[in-house]
């Protein structure tokens, strides 16, 4: 059956019961549920008269808040900049917390400006730190002609921390005691010739990438807690004890290059791991040697420095926010650590997109001259919000929308699914990436930063964002009002990424999951049970640590819905800690099943006593064959082994959503008793039709996020009857309680389509360079196609207006199709507001509007700014002039749109009416 023929979502209901007001099944909003959006200042050259202004017009489409982060400035303004923390910086601050507040709106600071975290009280003493090793040879009973000192450039701070002959045997001689402070080293080998290795802590001098005023200098060193509190003293200098304000303090992706070394990393390194790394310089050191005890040194090396990076760092950090009554964000991924523990280890833990997916949606543009070759991956966006929901916290960010096109090609439409995909992976916090502060003066198309989608009031969209905001709130404020209820808990295996004896410090980064994610089973089968429709969230050797058994369930915090089981992929290494906390679960009621089980604890530090205590432990494991699954059964609990989780899984009862073989994706979340699936459509084909929920109530209330409709759905059973067509989403209520709802009104067969035919004047507003003439058109095509220079290069409004006969009957409804859009609308009829058309598909319900007789109908249709940019750089008109970076296309390269062929602009049509029973 060809249901996009012949069915259409449901996407409004009647407004009140017949005697009865309707309840209002959606949340109370609060700031948090709109979309925020980073603000960028360059140069922070900000003023009153345009931060009041710009955060009017934020406020007005739907922003709840902005985060401010300072970065180099326009050319021609440098009379204009402001210091970064200067006290005009901070007036400015001020005026901009106060100036959102009025409006109900809030203001997230970077604690920095541009990234990483850096500035001019970094003094090389606290920059970022490296390892610089050097290697002599020395005969026996020669001495080293040459001074043991530093030879790299720039490096006149390094320290030297480690000198060391090594025999050919491999004994070492600590030499640290025979070399003067000149350099000289007074020693020679007596018996053979030896190697020297000598070790110093040298700086990156890398420097805080685009950098506002004010802001330059060294980057941190993130290891050292006084460096830490170094960087952090000039902020409460600057704030004299008084409050800023802001809602959050935020810190962004950890791109600190080569940073693999702390000055404090030996005497670190001892109280964490019991042993002397500066006995294993060579395997710490040596490119040549590739083995077992390298990869465990290395592993332990990685460790420590993760453990380093989260208390020295964002501990401190998170202690800091809080001093101002302010929470901490921080986006981990890039880090050099344990991804998990390093997003939970601040308030709010936050993820990134980056580029654009893939989407089998019918119709939706994807250019692939105007796209990154890089697929955000939402199992990446899981780390983050795994950190958020094992310890109950509330909210997962995300930088969203970073590079998702080209720029000034991206449309709303193009944004729909790439935010679907993070709510589905369990954010709830949205911020864009990103709106640039723009002063009037600036002109068109005003200031812009290089790697955003261009969410400014001089965007041909701006007038119509605020029907992609709406959504996103309505989204947000049901996943913010609820817990995640994902059952299964699956274990990441940490140790077999660091037992790893390449390279040095290994930073997790989003463009390497390749490397370090894709190959593992950890990966694959957390696809498979995604794609099989499980609910779950990773888990770390920390939170497993702290996690109890509360009736048969694993809790990792009070705030947090318990876990029904603990999956464990196939993995070589494993803590014997983490293997005895597991066990113990088990015998308090847990129910964990193993892929297969480990094979030897990771690292170095006392391997033999754990190597035991592993063994004793993995030896108690007295598996039983017991309905074609290998069971032990302990306690009140049991362990399973199976190399498929599936039957293992309905084995204890812990079933799949069948709802994804219908091409659907969800997250469920839950809040007093009632639980809320937030159902999308990604897949090329509508679906209508019922669908098995594994949750069941007295009520089941379909909601509508992009229209704000809702209403009682058809049940059968546990059946759920769903009409959503691909490019869509709902929410569907499980509700434990009964409430006054209109029932929802699904529609039947499609009837009839009128075309509308009667010719349409088309008039321009709202854009620019000049406003094209009106003109007539008896059929519909592409302002690009008129002819007319004005038209080629206009970005703005299309206004279309037509009138038509109509006989709607009273039983049927009206679904009004504008076919192909460029690239979204805002619809009248009769006069009345029906909404903004933004997303695929390009539909709306319009029966309740029709009348018998002469309707009129009004489409204004907004394009992009890519022509008005075309026709600016045919013409050289210079409109990007800023230091550093300047202006750059997707590529990375300079930007210029001169060679850009026409996007087509307007309503394409053919639009339609149609008729359902």
């Amino acid at each position: 059956m060809n249901y996009r023929r012949n069915y259409l979502l449901a996407l409004l209901i009647a407004s009140a019961l017949t005697g009865n007001a309707q309840t209002n099944v959606w949340p109370n909003v609060t700031k948090e549920m709109k979309p925020w959006t980073r603000w960028w200042w360059m140069g922070s050259a900000v003023d009153e008269k345009n931060i009041a202004a710009s955060l009017k017009q934020y406020e007005h489409v739907g922003f709840g808040g902005v985060e401010i982060t300072p970065i180099y400035g326009a050319k021609g303004f440098e009379n204009k900049y402001i210091p970064f923390l200067s006290p005009q910086w901070l007036q400015m601050l001020k005026f901009s917390v106060d100036e959102a507040k009025a409006k109900g709106m809030g203001v997230d600071m970077n604690l920095g400006t541009g990234w990483p975290f850096g500035g001019p009280q970094v003094t090389a003493d606290y920059a970022a730190t490296k390892m610089i090793v050097q290697r002599y040879a020395l005969k026996r009973k020669e001495k080293l002609a040459e001074k043991i000192v530093v030879k790299e450039a720039k490096q006149a701070d390094a320290r030297l921390q480690a000198l060391r002959a090594i025999a050919p045997d491999g004994k070492q001689t600590d030499l640290m005691h025979f070399i003067a402070a000149d350099g000289t080293l007074n020693w020679s080998p007596e018996t053979e010739n030896a190697d020297i290795i000598a070790f110093f802590a040298g700086k990156t001098r890398q420097a805080v990438k685009r950098a506002a005023p004010g802001g330059e200098g060294y980057t941190l060193d993130h290891l050292d807690k006084k460096s830490v509190d170094v960087y952090l003293d000039r902020f409460n200098q600057a704030f004299a004890g008084k409050q800023p304000g802001v809602r959050a303090f935020f810190n962004d992706s950890y791109e600190v290059y080569g940073a693999n070394w702390t000055p404090l990393f030996f005497q670190e390194f001892k109280k964490l791991k019991g042993y002397n790394l500066e006995d294993h310089l060579v395997e710490l050191t040596d490119k040549s040697v590739q083995n077992e005890r390298v990869a465990r040194v290395k592993s332990d090396y990685r460790e420590v420095m993760s453990q380093l990076l989260q208390h020295n760092f964002l501990d401190e950090f998170t202690g800091f926010a809080h001093k101002y009554n302010a929470l901490s964000k921080n986006q981990a991924h890039g880090s050099p650590g344990n991804l998990i523990d390093l997003y939970a280890a601040t308030d709010i833990a936050e993820c990134e997109t980056f580029g654009s997916s893939f989407f089998p949606i019918p119709g939706l543009r994807r250019d692939k001259e105007d796209v990154r070759n890089v697929d955000p991956d939402p199992m990446m966006f899981k780390f983050a919000t795994s950190a958020t929901h094992t310890h109950g916290k509330k909210y997962t960010s995300s930088e969203t929308f970073t590079w998702l096109t080209e720029h000034f090609k991206t449309s709303l439409s193009q944004a729909k699914p790439e935010v679907e995909q993070l709510f589905l992976s369990g954010v709830n916090h949205v911020f864009y990436h990103g709106t640039t502060y723009s002063p009037e003066e600036a002109g068109y198309p005003g200031w812009l930063f290089y790697a955003s989608v261009n969410f400014v009031p001089s965007n041909s969209f701006w007038p119509h964002l605020k029907g992609l905001n709406e959504y996103i709130t309505r989204v947000q404020s049901v996943l913010q009002s609820t817990k995640a209820d994902n059952e299964i808990l699956m274990y990441w295996p940490i140790y077999d990424v660091w037992n790893n004896p390449k390279g040095l410090d290994m930073a997790l980064k989003v463009h390497d999951v390749d490397e370090w994610l894709h190959p593992t089973a950890f990966y694959k089968q957390s696809l498979m049970l995604s794609n099989k429709g499980y609910s779950f969230d990773f888990v770390t050797d920390n939170i497993l640590s702290n996690a109890k058994v509360v009736d048969g369930n694993i809790s990792t915090n009070s705030n947090a819905t318990a876990y029904k089981t603990l999956l464990i992929p196939e993995s070589d290494l494993m803590s014997e800690t983490t293997l005895e906390s597991i066990i113990s679960l088990a015998k308090n009621g847990a129910k964990i099943i193993f892929q297969s089980l480990p094979k030897d604890v990771p690292g170095l530090a006392d391997l033999e006593t754990r190597r035991a205590k592993f063994k004793q432990l993995i030896t108690s494991l007295d598996f039983k064959s017991e309905g074609g699954l290998k069971r032990y059964r302990i306690g009140k609990g049991e362990i399973i082994l199976s190399r498929d989780f599936v039957p293992a899984l309905s084995s204890i009862v812990v079933n799949r959503e069948e709802l994804t073989d219908k091409g659907l994706k969800f997250t469920r979340r839950v809040e007093n008793g009632n639980v809320y699936y937030y159902i999308v459509n990604h897949s090329k084909d509508d679906f209508n039709g019922f669908v098995k929920l594994n949750v069941q109530g007295n009520q089941v209330v379909l909601m509508d996020p992009e229209q704000g409709d809702a209403g009682e759905a058809e049940v059968n059973g546990a059946q759920v009857r769903l009409q959503i067509k691909s490019g869509q989403a709902f929410i569907v209520k499980v509700a434990k309680e009964k409430s006054a709802l209109n029932k929802w009104r699904y529609l039947g067969q499609e009837l009839a389509a009128t075309k509308i035919e009667t010719p349409w004047n088309l008039s321009f507003a709202n854009g620019g360079p000049e406003l094209p003439a009106a003109r007539k058109l008896t059929t519909l095509k592409s302002w690009t196609e008129f002819g007319d220079e004005k038209a080629n290069r206009f970005s703005g409004s299309g206004i279309y207006e037509t009138t038509f006969n109509f006989s709607p009957k009273s039983q049927n409804e009206y679904v009004l199709d504008l076919g192909k859009v460029a690239e979204s609308a805002r619809v009248w009829v009769n006069g009345t507001e029906v909404g903004i058309v933004w997303g695929i598909p390009f539909e709306v319900r319009i029966g309740k509007y029709l009348k018998k007789g002469k309707n009129t109908l009004k489409i204004e249709v907004n394009n992009l700014m890519a022509n008005r940019i075309k026709d600016l750089d045919e013409k050289g008109i210079e409109w990007r002039n800023y230091h550093e970076i300047n202006f750059v296309n997707i590529d990375y390269k300079a930007f210029n749109a001169k060679d850009w062929k026409l996007m087509p602009s307007g309503l394409l049509g053919p639009v339609s009416i149609k008729a359902y029973q």
